[in-house]
């Protein structure tokens, strides 16, 4: 079993590491375009392997995609972050054509592989590598959904004072800070609902937390996070390659569901050996259905933007 990340940045490093420390397949390739760095990453993971119990052969690669021939899944984290002064047009206009290029020759040495995208503008990226590659719409995957909940898991812990772990919570909609939806509605401590623990004010300020979560990180460390979009990424491989059929929200394409069409954006699948394997209906109330049509409005404007360029 082979799993290749494209992008040895931090967020590409990152889900690497998780990827190779849990053991989820046998082979790990990383891929990047600067000379020598995969192969620095990759053997720098290697020389954890005795310390941290793994048997996971990792391989780096400066841009020799052969060495990833037959994975069973790509992910693709390599791009560039929004700089000062750059605008959405022209950062879309970069990771695109990095991103179209990048899955198009993944494909011609795994043609049966399953692409996870995390490069950003992530909902566009996502819808792009779909258009672009050909693929059944049930092996292209956009991590968002993923880390966005992990967020709102963690702000819920804080303003309840309990474990992560014991949270039942999940962000719909666009990957973006104005975009994304965290249900407050549904997210349960141990199967009760958070309402029970949380006035309106507190799952207010909650939801208003995790929907800056990023960019609340971005102004700590002076540049985005990559410890839990890596996570989220590796959690999002394991669901496939360990055929756990997990609910994850996801950004994926639909096709009438949750009345839009023709728009890759985050909702609850069920993730297994066959990419996103069923989209799960879990009936938005009115206030819900307005919020997810007006965040799928802000993800087609983002996507209109690919129109305009010749990539």
């Amino acid at each position: 079993m082979k799993v290749t990340v494209v992008g040895a940045g931090a967020v590409g490093a990152s889900c690497a590491d998780n990827i190779a420390r849990k053991q989820i397949c046998d082979e790990l390739v990383i891929v990047d375009i600067k000379e020598g760095f995969a192969e620095g990453k990759a053997m720098d993971l290697m020389q954890t392997a005795q310390l941290e119990g793994f048997d996971t052969k990792i391989i780096g690669s400066t841009g020799d995609y052969s060495k990833t021939a037959g994975s069973t899944v790509a992910v693709i984290t390599s791009g560039i972050p929004r700089k000062p002064g750059m605008t959405r047009e022209e950062l879309i206009g970069i990771n695109a054509g990095i991103v179209k290029t990048v899955a198009k020759i993944i494909l011609e040495h795994s043609p049966n592989c399953i692409i996870v995208v995390i490069s950003n503008p992530m909902d566009t990226m996502t819808y792009l590598a779909l258009k672009e590659t050909g693929l059944p719409k049930e092996k292209i995957i956009g991590m968002g959904g993923a880390l966005d909940s992990a967020r709102f898991r963690y702000y819920l812990s804080q303003a309840i004072g309990c474990s992560a772990n014991d949270l039942g919570a999940m962000v719909i909609g666009g990957h973006g800070d104005t975009t994304m939806i965290p249900l407050t509605r549904l997210a349960t401590y141990t199967g009760t609902p958070v309402s029970q623990f949380l006035d309106d004010d507190k799952l207010q300020k909650v939801a208003a937390d995790t929907m800056v979560g990023g960019a609340t990180l971005t102004g700590l460390l002076g540049t985005s996070a990559w410890y839990a979009p890596g996570a989220a990424g590796c959690a999002v491989v394991e669901a496939i390659v360990r055929d756990e059929k997990k609910m994850i929200p996801c950004c994926v394409y639909l096709d009438g569901e949750y009345g839009q069409k023709d728009i890759c954006i985050g909702v609850p699948v069920i993730i297994g050996k066959n990419g996103w394997e069923k989209i799960v209906d879990i009936k938005l109330n009115d206030k819900e259905q307005a919020a997810f049509a007006k965040s799928a409005d802000a993800v087609r404007s983002m996507n209109n933007v690919l129109s305009t360029l010749s990539i």
